[in-house]
Formats: structure tokens, C-alpha cells, sequence
């Protein structure tokens, strides 16, 4: 089998990932987000939406333009929306077919539901023995919980995340966006271009296990030995880490908040000698890192107290100035006027048919040679490349897709 299957279908600007084809099931948050990343890098994105239950990101959101939800054409960009009814044995036997002509198979279901339709890795490598299935779900695929409904949320819960956001004296507070779910998609998306470069060595596909609260847990750093060999449970501390100093949000003379982030030695005593305060870096009480978590709350207010002193923007040029890390706490409004993201090409600009110029995210990381492209926003109408996909692709003549839509196989 050839490495990739870039044969029938329409090529557009180019990527890295150019000639992989991904079919993408699934909705929300974890399994599409993994393939927006693939397709921004140039990946062939076929997304697969039930005939009757489209994805319900199409609605997702509390704000939409012209009846549109947002989140939408961002999450779904570059990809190629068509149906496919997975219920109807008809509809399997064209998936399979699609299956045989691609690379990825990504998807987020409830563990079982895709061997419930007869279409489970060993189906389907079996068909394809290059495939690289990835599999993104709350749980795992296999283990005591995999059965069980896992979101984003509470993969963020059982993870050990959620224990960590917010002030000790308050329950804990979650992100004000879809944490877990993007966190499981990053990682997914890290397990099929390893799968991609085994196979590129071997020609041998895999599947990738993706489960939410292992990909969360993954970030926690060293707080499973903090236990472990401590007995220490590590609590919710607001906005600092404890024993880190100075790293804290610290107020301006203008109503605005600072970040500074100060802990190392070196980058203390330039903060010390900026804010005309040389000796407390030699000050005893504040000299060494440990001594500064020591007594990081005081350390907080006398810092804080020297930021009320000045306005934003020149304070945070006299940080830079003297290589201290600080960054004001931005609001979209803020990033969206930035001079920096607009340089690097983070705020793009899409047409869309039905919303007109939207603005979206760059590309995230950027390569130099093959950075990837924004071709178009996510699809207004389900399976709005149905014709495209299954007859330039699988040869379906017109009557044959008629009479399928008919009978809601696609």
C-alpha cells in the first residue's frame, strides 16, 4: 500500500501533512479539534456527520452571527463535511470503502460503539493493515471505566486538574474554555504523527488510545511523587505556585493587571534594581529563591505596591527594558489589536458564505518550509461535499447518491 492516498479528489495549497487522508468521526470538542490540527498542517480532513444528528458544534457556544455558531467554522476549517448514516448496514459498507482509500482514522466515541457497527481496529485494519486508527474517549479503551460517559469536564475532574484551578478557601473553577478536551486532542494528535512515522518505517498501521483524563493527568508534573513519597496533597493557591517568587498578577496605576515573573536569582536582582530597589536583592529575606517562597506574600505586596506606582504600558517597556519577564493579562480585545499576533500571522481572516470576512487563530507551531494554510471555513451545510467525496472518490454515479440521500444513508 502506498504511504499515502492523495489519488481522485481536488488538491489545494499544500502542507506538510499534503496526501494523508483523515476520515474524521465524532463531534464536539476532542476528536474534531485533533482534526483541525492535522488539516491545518495540510491533511486531507473528510468529516463524517450523521445524516440526522449533525455535529452538535454547529450550535455550540453562547454567541452566533447570522445565525451561526462560532466555534464552528474554526474547528471545522479545511475539512470536507459529507453524511454517512454508521447505523445502516449500507452506510458501513461505504465507510469501509472510504476506510480502504485512507490513512487516519479519527474518531471519539464511547468505547464499543464503533465494534457495536461491525467496524472496531480489527475490522478495519484487517481492510486496511496501514490504517493508523486514533481513538479519543473519556476513559481509555479498555479498564474499569471505559463504559462511562467521559466529556471533556470530567476528564478535567478525575484527572487531578480540576482539583488545582482556583483559591483554597473556594471551590475549584474551571477555564473559560474546553481545557480538557483540547488538552486530549493535542495529545491525540502527537500519537498519530508517531503512528504516521512507524508506518512510514514499517507499513504497518496502529492504534492511538487517547483517553481525556490521561492526557490531562499527564500535565501535573510532579505532584503524583509529591504524594507518593511526601504524603503531600498539593491544593488550589490561586494565582500563584506555591514557593515561587515573585510570580504573581500585580495592579497598575491605570486599573490594569501585570504579570511578573521574577523567581530566578539573576532575574529577581534586575527586578530589585529597576524598581530602584537594589538591596533587596542583597537583603537576606528575598537573596535566594528559597528564602523568597519563603516569604512570598510580603515579597507580593511590596511589589505590588511599586506597580500601583505606574501605568501599563510604560511599566511593562521598563521590565523589558531591564529583561525582566512580565506581560499584561490580555483580554481577546487585546490580543485582537496586538501588534505582535498580527505580525506572526495569528489573526487570520476567512471568508465565509454565510458569515462573510470571519477572523480565526493561526497556525500553531510555525515551520519554516511547509507552515500550513487556512483554505476554508468550516462547511455552513452538512455534507456539503458529499458529491465531491463520494463520487470523485468511491465513483458513486448521481442516480446512486440520489437514491442514497432518499433513503438517509447519507
Amino acid at each position: 500500500m502506498s504511504e499515502s492516498h492523495a489519488d481522485s479528489l481536488p488538491v489545494y495549497d499544500k502542507g506538510p501533512l499534503e496526501g494523508v487522508r483523515v476520515l474524521e468521526l465524532g463531534s464536539l470538542v476532542a476528536g474534531p479539534f485533533a482534526g483541525r490540527l492535522m488539516g491545518d498542517f495540510g491533511a486531507d480532513i473528510i468529516k463524517i456527520e450523521s445524516p440526522d444528528e449533525p455535529d452538535l458544534m454547529r450550535q455550540w457556544g453562547a454567541h452566533r452571527y447570522r445565525g451561526r455558531a462560532l466555534v464552528w467554522p474554526i474547528q471545522s476549517r479545511n475539512k470536507k463535511c459529507i453524511t454517512l448514516n454508521l447505523r445502516d448496514p449500507e452506510g458501513q459498507e461505504l465507510f469501509r470503502k472510504l476506510v480502504a482509500k485512507s490513512d487516519i482514522l479519527l474518531e471519539n466515541f464511547r468505547p464499543g460503539t464503533m465494534e457495536k457497527w461491525g467496524l472496531g481496529w480489527d475490522n478495519l485494519s484487517s481492510i486496511n493493515p496501514a490504517l493508523i486508527m486514533t481513538r479519543v474517549s473519556g476513559f481509555g479503551q479498555n479498564g474499569p471505566y471505559k463504559d462511562r460517559t467521559g466529556f471533556g469536564s470530567v476528564g478535567e475532574a478525575i484527572g487531578g486538574l480540576r482539583y488545582l484551578m482556583g483559591y483554597p478557601d473556594r471551590p475549584p473553577v474551571r477555564a473559560g474554555i474546553a481545557l480538557g478536551d483540547s488538552i486530549a486532542a493535542l495529545f491525540a494528535t502527537v500519537g498519530t504523527l508517531a503512528a504516521l512515522d512507524h508506518r512510514r518505517k514499517t507499513g504497518r498501521g496502529q492504534m492511538v488510545d487517547c483517553a481525556i483524563n490521561e492526557a490531562v493527568f499527564s500535565l501535573l508534573e510532579s505532584i503524583l511523587p509529591e504524594y507518593d513519597l511526601l504524603g503531600v496533597v498539593r491544593e488550589r493557591t490561586g494565582s500563584v505556585l506555591p514557593k515561587v517568587a515573585p510570580s504573581n498578577i500585580y495592579p497598575t496605576a491605570d486599573g490594569k493587571m501585570l504579570l511578573i515573573a521574577a523567581n530566578q536569582d539573576a532575574i529577581f536582582r534586575r527586578l530589585a534594581q529597576a524598581m530602584g530597589r537594589p538591596d533587596l536583592a542583597e537583603d537576606s529575606r528575598y537573596a535566594t529563591h528559597v528564602a523568597r517562597g519563603e516569604r512570598q506574600a510580603e515579597l507580593d505586596e511590596i511589589i505590588a505596591a511599586w506597580t500601583a506606582q505606574h501605568e501599563m504600558h510604560p511599566l511593562w517597556k521598563m521590565l523589558n527594558d531591564a529583561s525582566v519577564p512580565a506581560g499584561p493579562i490580555y483580554s481577546i480585545a487585546d490580543i485582537a489589536h496586538d501588534a505582535q499576533f498580527h505580525a506572526r500571522g495569528m489573526i487570520r481572516t476567512l471568508s465565509d458564505p454565510e458569515i462573510g470576512d470571519i477572523k480565526m487563530p493561526g497556525i500553531v507551531p510555525q515551520l519554516s518550509e511547509t507552515p500550513g494554510v487556512l483554505n476554508w471555513s468550516g462547511p455552513g451545510a452538512p455534507g456539503s461535499h458529499n458529491r465531491e467525496v463520494f463520487g470523485d472518490l468511491l465513483g458513486l454515479s448521481e442516480q446512486e447518491l440520489e437514491r442514497l440521500q432518499k433513503s438517509r444513508v447519507v
